[in-house]
């Protein structure tokens, strides 16, 4: 048995809120975890919706119904299977969107504040694509996940060396264990940065209060 591979053309969508403009402070790139959906993790960033920012949030290319064969329907940036080359998919996929709506985007001077979230699965995601595609980036938000344990320490470590990194989690996050927590730190460490660290009281979610007080 051979394994072929092909190359194919695909639409994918990703939603915004606000545009690009002279008086445009902060770009946000906003990439959701794992069983959501673009449109509706966005709305969780409406509240920094005032004029001086622009939400882009891509879609991942793999869907799935949460419950059996019908009802609900959630996304997947990758999983296990042929993991390197969906890795290299996303990767050009989220590329291809910075390109268009930054890289190639007449930006105000003084250019605007860069950043990128990842929520939950969006932060290894986050991570990869800044390792693969190297996209101008000032401030990484890691919010309830962490590093990928499996990156190349000596390109992370360049990337990120003045860069703004922030972690963000809930208390009550079932996801962010002690064990988890020193692994992030030790990653951390071994990379030679020492994110910022936001805790607030509640779980694996986006706190609209968190993104006010902090990022707004």
């Amino acid at each position: 048995m051979k394994t072929i591979a092909t190359q194919v053309q695909i639409e994918a969508r990703y939603y915004k809120i606000g545009d690009i403009h002279p008086g445009t402070k902060n770009i946000w790139l906003v990439l959701h975890g794992y069983g959501q959906l673009a449109h509706y993790f966005i709305q969780h960033f409406d509240i920094l919706d005032n004029g001086s920012n622009c939400i882009i949030a891509p879609e991942a290319l793999s869907k799935f119904y949460l419950q059996g064969f019908s009802g609900r329907v959630g996304a997947t940036w990758m999983t296990k299977e042929n993991r390197l080359v969906e890795i290299e998919n996303y990767t050009n996929y989220l590329q291809d969107i910075y390109q268009k709506e930054v890289k190639d985007t007449a930006l105000p001077i003084p250019g605007p504040k860069i950043n990128l979230l990842g929520f939950s699965q969006g932060c290894v995601t986050a991570v990869r694509w800044l390792i693969g595609k190297k996209p101008l980036v000032h401030r990484l938000v890691l919010w309830g996940g962490s590093f990928p344990a499996d990156i190349d320490m000596n390109k992370t470590r360049e990337i990120l060396s003045d860069m703004e990194i922030v972690h963000v989690y809930g208390k009550q996050d079932p996801f962010i264990t002690e064990n988890r927590l020193k692994e992030h730190t030790q990653l951390s460490e071994n990379l030679g940065i020492s994110p910022k660290t936001i805790r607030f009281e509640g779980v694996h979610t986006i706190d609209r209060d968190i993104l006010l007080k902090h990022f707004s």
